[in-house]
Formats: structure tokens, C-alpha cells, sequence
């Protein structure tokens, strides 16, 4: 994924942050500079990677399939004693015509909120311990509506409304190809996304970066380099 990809996909993320009026913490706005020599006082933020993320999905079909993140806070499964928050929130950005592989998590329950924008669409199948996709009914929590829809439904949620996602049902995001870009929320359980994502199909998390120009914001995994 080229760096004029990512940057600007944080520059379109920032303005759709700020046409729907949400007020971000100080450290979104910080450039590749200020993360040197960073203070021990911001240990939380590089320890438990809030922040921005941006990922094709090692794809290289960003356009199609691809996630714009930021996550705004988030507990530590590795380190509990040091960081006990058991709860993340993270705001997520999703182009028209621009989809989130599917993919459930073994231990996460979250829930997904339309915050503004475009329609999304979540299809979801259960799956199982091993990572099967179940062509059984799925069960789904919608604004406080509990239902039942046939495996491979899409879920329409329109701004203001949301979903909770359980743990082993698989989920895709889909964004329809004209409206704009979707703002979404989640707010969840403390999130691992070195551990706890199960992709239907093999994908990568994080993005291999082609350094085509400067970074414009540094990326969660890349607080090092500041």
C-alpha cells in the first residue's frame, strides 16, 4: 500500500470526523515529529496501538477492500495487571463501493454503529472453533431488536443505528458503490488484533507500506519511527 494512499485516506477520515461534529483527542492531530523521544507519561497509547490504522488488507486493492481506523482507547489482553480496561471505542472510516473482508473474533463482542454518511451493509454467517462458515440461521442484536435472518444476510444499518456482533459470528462491511464514504463506530471489548481476528480467507492486518512520499500522521505500529 503506497503512503499517498494512506495519507490521504487520514485526510478524507478527518474531514468526515469533522462534518459530523466528533471532537477527537489530541494526540489524532500529532505529526511524525512529536512521536520522538515520546514520554513515558503516553506509554498507554503505544502500548495498546490507539491511534490511526490503515490497512489494505495486503490486498493492494485499497479502492475496493480496504479500512480506515482510529482507535480511541483500548485495554491490553496481554498486559491486564498494567492496563485492566476491559472495553476499546474506535471510529472507522469505509469509501463507497469499499468492503472489510469477513472475519469473526474468538473472544471480542462489539457492537457497530452507523455514525453518519452512507448505508452499511453487515453480512454475517455463524462459523465455528474451526473457522468454517455455518449455513445455519444467525441470530441477530440490532438497536435493542433481537431476530432471526437466513446465513448471508445483509444487515442494513442507516446513520444512527448499530448491531452487536458476537463472538464466531462472521461478519463483512459493505459500503454501496454511490453516497459517499460511512462514518461507524465501535465500541467493544478490548480489542487484540494480533490474536483475535479469524479471516474467512487468508488476508494480512497490517499494510506493507511503499514510502512514495512523507508520512502525514504515523500509523499505530510505527510509533517507533517517530
Amino acid at each position: 500500500m503506497k503512503r499517498s494512499e494512506i495519507n490521504k485516506a487520514i485526510k478524507d477520515m478527518e474531514l468526515l470526523i469533522k462534518t459530523h461534529g466528533f471532537e477527537m483527542p489530541d494526540f489524532a492531530a500529532w505529526e511524525a515529529e512529536r512521536w520522538k523521544d515520546l514520554d513515558k507519561e503516553y506509554e498507554e497509547i503505544v502500548e495498546n496501538k490507539l491511534g490511526w490504522d490503515i490497512t489494505d488488507f495486503g490486498l493492494n486493492n485499497f479502492e475496493k477492500i480496504g479500512l480506515s481506523l482510529f482507535t480511541i482507547r483500548n485495554g491490553n489482553v496481554c498486559q491486564p495487571d498494567k492496563y485492566p480496561k476491559p472495553y476499546a471505542e474506535k471510529l472507522l472510516m469505509l469509501y463507497e463501493g469499499q468492503s472489510v473482508p469477513m472475519h469473526y473474533h474468538w473472544n471480542k463482542m462489539e457492537d457497530i454503529i452507523n455514525r453518519g454518511g452512507n448505508k452499511l451493509y453487515i453480512k454475517v454467517y455463524n462459523g465455528d472453533k474451526d473457522g468454517n462458515r455455518l449455513d445455519t440461521d444467525v441470530e441477530v442484536h440490532q438497536d435493542g431488536r433481537h431476530y432471526i435472518v437466513s446465513a448471508g444476510t445483509s444487515v442494513l444499518l442507516k446513520p444512527g443505528q448499530s448491531i452487536t456482533i458476537y463472538p464466531y459470528v462472521y461478519h463483512e462491511f459493505q459500503v454501496p458503490e454511490e453516497g459517499g464514504a460511512v462514518l461507524i463506530g465501535e465500541v467493544s471489548m478490548c480489542n487484540d488484533d494480533d490474536n483475535d481476528n479469524c479471516f474467512y480467507e487468508q488476508v494480512g492486518r497490517f499494510p506493507e507500506i511503499e514510502e512514495d512520499e512523507k508520512p502525514y500522521r504515523l500509523l499505530c505500529t510505527e510509533y517507533e519511527k517517530g
